[in-house]
């Protein structure tokens, strides 16, 4: 399910993960920074960030 996920998001973070749980996501980013910072700020909140990109 992930590796499908990471297809769709070329750039970006694509799913959190806490707790055994999965989420989904789309978020597309445009620039390195922004990428970098969203991937702070749910790490912050304790989830692992699958993301493509960095």
């Amino acid at each position: 399910m992930l590796k499908l996920a990471s297809e769709q998001v070329p750039f970006g973070v694509y799913a959190l993960e806490k707790d055994g749980m999965a989420e989904l996501r789309k978020d597309d980013c445009k620039s390195k920074g922004r990428l970098k910072e969203l991937i702070r700020a749910y790490r912050l909140q304790g989830f692992k960030v699958h993301q493509n990109g960095v």
